[in-house]
């Protein structure tokens, strides 16, 4: 249930426009509902302003579908995450309204928009291999109600390609990078730009690059201030961050760096 949701609910209580066993049958299944499989987490969205997102990977086609159920139920919008074909498939076919992307990897299904914030989210992709990391960043941060633009295939090899958008750069709140090979964007980008920029390592690259431990080490030892680092191929973790800083008018970062799947700016 989503705050406004709540605060409807309440408002017709109090005017008389619901019964008391109405409001006690919506709030049953607060703070979670049990399906023996998953607890789908239903006051996540009043507490943290977005509600649980279905990470995919892992799980079967019928326990994607029915935590997506209860989540539509619920009245919410869902965000599924590595989505497989096959699952993506059966969710579209499901739900009319899905949004799936097939590079992405990720199925949205809005019932509420978000509200927009002003601010706008630049996706900087250093290689077309990056392209469904990025994707993932994007389509979460839209997801949650932010702008966004896109500017592919700019890595270091060609650096002029980048140098190119350096306006569009800086009229971004914040700026996500997304890069493997040895991961060098991120930092270049942090040099052009006064707004937080937060690097996500891909597992692109050939074998010194680890499965995307060079670009991730890379990011870590920036000499860039305003860079935080989310993990490995971890796009969502990245759009996420974004939209909540969006949120708030993307404050300026002061080189804080996190290795972990939520690193932020502080």
């Amino acid at each position: 249930m989503e705050e406004k949701a709540l605060r409807r609910m309440l408002e017709d209580l109090a005017a008389g426009k619901a019964s008391v066993d109405e409001a006690v049958k919506k709030l049953r299944l607060l703070p979670f509902e049990d399906l023996g499989y998953a607890k789908i987490d239903h006051h996540r969205a009043i507490r943290c302003g977005f509600p649980e997102v279905i990470f995919c990977q892992g799980k079967t086609k019928g326990q994607i579908v029915g935590i997506a159920e209860r989540i539509v139920a619920s009245g919410q919008n869902v965000l599924a995450t590595r989505v497989s074909n096959e699952a993506m498939a059966l969710l579209v076919e499901m739900f009319p309204s899905a949004q799936a992307n097939e590079l992405a990897r990720t199925v949205v299904i809005t019932q509420n928009p978000p509200a927009t914030p002003p601010g706008l989210i630049a996706v900087v992709c250093a290689g077309t291999s990056d392209l469904p990391v990025a994707e993932e960043a994007r389509v979460t941060a839209e997801a949650m109600g932010s702008r966004t633009t896109s500017l592919h295939d700019v890595g270091v090899a060609g650096i002029h390609r980048l140098l190119g958008h350096t306006e569009q750069l800086q009229e971004a709140n914040v700026v996500i990078v997304v890069a493997g090979m040895e991961g060098a964007l991120a930092s270049v980008v942090g040099g052009l730009v006064d707004k937080p920029v937060i690097a996500v390592p891909t597992s692109i690259g050939y074998g010194a690059s680890f499965g995307g431990i060079a670009p991730l080490l890379t990011m870590l030892n920036s000499c860039a201030a305003g860079i935080s680092v989310v993990n490995i191929d971890n796009g969502f973790g990245a759009g996420y961050i974004a939209a909540l800083i969006n949120r708030i008018g993307g404050p300026s970062c002061s080189g804080d760096r996190s290795s972990t799947g939520g690193g932020a700016c502080s």
